[in-house]
């Protein structure tokens, strides 16, 4: 395989990649379908991961034939989750250290998540993260959602760079098809809920944030 060039930027997914969110949805699903007399299987959640709040929610209607609409769900969502969130919201392994290393070699950084604008801001503010990024784009900034490429497309757009000079983190395999198809460097990070995933087209499928070969593939040093 041709050596890959030096990404000039990086992208990171929010949901499961930056932040354990993805469990976190877990939870709010098993809960949502639980009261419905309806199990949160492996099957839906490996369907519905990295999509856009809407269609994931359209998707559990579609599969467990509900009687609800997207919004009945949205809005019980926003009632279950906000609790979950206070309590249990954390930083994945290794982000901490690695957005600091990009910090300390003046590598921009920016976000490309399938979370709406709202959900974002309330994540990042309890870390105070937000200032820290060059931009954020959810999934009001696109019209096609991952696993199409335009969030990744427009991420290189805004940063004035080729997609094949910006290195995308993406820990599902709907995240990553998108970073794939929109022609970046794209690094897998798949947590427990994403183990049987497929990263096709992958320059990488890391460990944790903390890999040494993704920093080596940066260009990093460790701080």
């Amino acid at each position: 395989m041709p050596a890959l060039p030096r990404p000039r930027a990086v992208v990171f997914d929010l949901d499961g990649l930056l932040f354990n969110t993805e469990e976190l949805y877990q939870e709010v699903g098993s809960e949502l379908l639980r009261r419905r007399g309806c199990e949160f299987g492996p099957e839906l959640l490996h369907a519905i991961m990295g999509r856009p709040g809407r269609i994931a929610l359209q998707m559990m209607i579609d599969y467990h034939e509900l009687a609800d609409t997207v919004e009945t769900l949205t809005a019980e969502t926003e009632q279950i989750f906000p609790a979950i969130l206070d309590a249990r919201l954390a930083l994945m392994p290794g982000a901490a250290a690695l957005l600091a290393a990009l910090e300390q070699a003046q590598i921009p950084k920016a976000i490309g998540t399938s979370s709406g604008r709202r959900f974002v801001d309330r994540v990042l503010s309890r870390f105070g993260l937000a200032p820290r990024f060059q931009f954020i784009l959810t999934s009001e900034d696109v019209t096609d959602g991952k696993p199409h490429p335009e969030i990744y497309r427009k991420a290189a757009a805004r940063f004035g760079l080729p997609t094949g000079e910006v290195c995308v983190l993406e820990d599902s395999q709907n995240g990553c098809r998108a970073a794939v198809a929109a022609g970046a460097i794209a690094v897998a990070v798949p947590g427990e809920h994403s183990q049987n995933h497929h990263f096709d087209g992958a320059a990488l499928i890391a460990d944790t944030l903390a890999d040494p070969r993704i920093y080596k593939l940066l260009g990093l040093e460790a701080v």
